[in-house]
């Protein structure tokens, strides 16, 4: 399958009054055309900076890339000028942000907001843009759109609100879509309109996703492959059926007992513990402190990359053969 984006030892830091905060460590990555990668982890893992990272949206200062490569359709992002990258944002890359409430400026009519990227990329008429608008709020499912075009943000609900983001995000014809926590907001009816719609708008288009939640409900009926991040690092990566039901790293397997499901009875099992300061992360596998399997080894080394099948890698010292080995001896003995 082609490859349309790479992503290479990628660092990114911050620098603060009390140190530099080391967000993002060493991430590896791809993305096939036409496929949606899920990326999945908790709440200050560094999912939304790496997003943030490859559209080049990391404020310097305090922020900074400072080591890796972002390769794009064979152009490493990391090397362009703001201008040049202005004119990939939109047209070849898009994002979805995390709130459809503050993601729309309230003072602009939706038709405004809709045509306004349209017209400064690719120069159409208002004519040409104003029917390229009705088209893409009809294929996100907006009623009306003749007569929703001349509204404000407000007049429209949560749903519609991050219907419109959507249809402002592909209005340009992206060839890559990065949606950061696109349901967070929404009720759980419409999530699943809104997945729903992912999945027509992929069949339509052929556009590649990379999704950025926390939510694996959401991940399980949209993603082809999943990456699990934990303390800035992509510590095991599969297809759905790799992470759902043979997850070998102890923080996805934690990820996943902690989701409720209707198949299995009795109570979540949370992951106790919090995650490591990141201003002065560990040195070993960050996961440590939390892991009920922690060894010694663990503490001092991270663990290298262990190629469990073609689709499935993880990053933990219990699939590495030689901790197998050891672990076997002491077991016997």
């Amino acid at each position: 399958m082609e490859r349309i984006l790479e992503v290479e030892n990628l660092h990114v830091t911050f620098s603060t009054y009390g140190g530099t905060v080391k967000a993002v460590r060493g991430v590896n990555f791809y993305l096939n055309k036409g496929e949606t990668l899920a990326i999945v982890g908790e709440s200050g893992c560094g999912k939304s900076v790496t997003s943030n990272a490859i559209m080049r949206l990391i404020p310097d200062p305090p922020g900074k890339i400072s080591m890796g490569k972002i390769n794009f359709k064979g152009k490493d992002l990391t090397k362009l000028g703001e201008k040049k990258m202005r004119s990939i944002r939109g047209v070849d890359i898009s994002m979805i942000f995390q709130d459809p409430m503050t993601a729309l400026n309230p003072t602009l009519t939706i038709g405004t907001q809709l045509m306004e990227g349209l017209r400064d990329h690719h120069q159409v008429s208002a004519h040409e843009a104003k029917n390229k608008a009705i088209e893409m709020m009809n294929l996100v499912g907006i009623p009306n759109p003749e007569e929703r075009l001349k509204q404000y943000p407000h007049q429209f609900s949560g749903g519609m609100r991050q219907r419109i983001v959507i249809a402002i995000a592909l209005i340009c014809e992206p060839e890559l879509l990065i949606a950061d926590e696109p349901t967070t907001a929404l009720d759980v009816t419409i999530q699943a309109q809104i997945l729903e719609l992912f999945g027509k708008i992929q069949e339509a288009t052929g556009i590649s996703i990379i999704l950025i939640t926390h939510d694996l409900g959401v991940v399980a009926k949209i993603a082809d492959r999943i990456a699990v991040m934990y303390a800035g690092r992509i510590i095991e990566t599969g297809t759905k059926r790799d992470i759902f039901y043979h997850p070998e790293h102890p923080y996805t397997k934690g990820l996943l007992q902690s989701v409720p499901r209707l198949d299995i009875k009795g109570e979540l099992i949370p992951i106790n513990g919090t995650p490591p300061d990141l201003f002065s992360p560990p040195k070993g596998c960050a996961f440590t402190a939390r892991c009920p399997f922690a060894m010694e080894v663990c503490d001092k080394v991270y663990p290298g990359e262990s190629k469990l099948t073609d689709t499935h890698k993880v990053d933990c010292w219990l699939q590495d053969e030689r901790a197998k080995q050891l672990i076997a001896a002491t077991v016997s003995k």
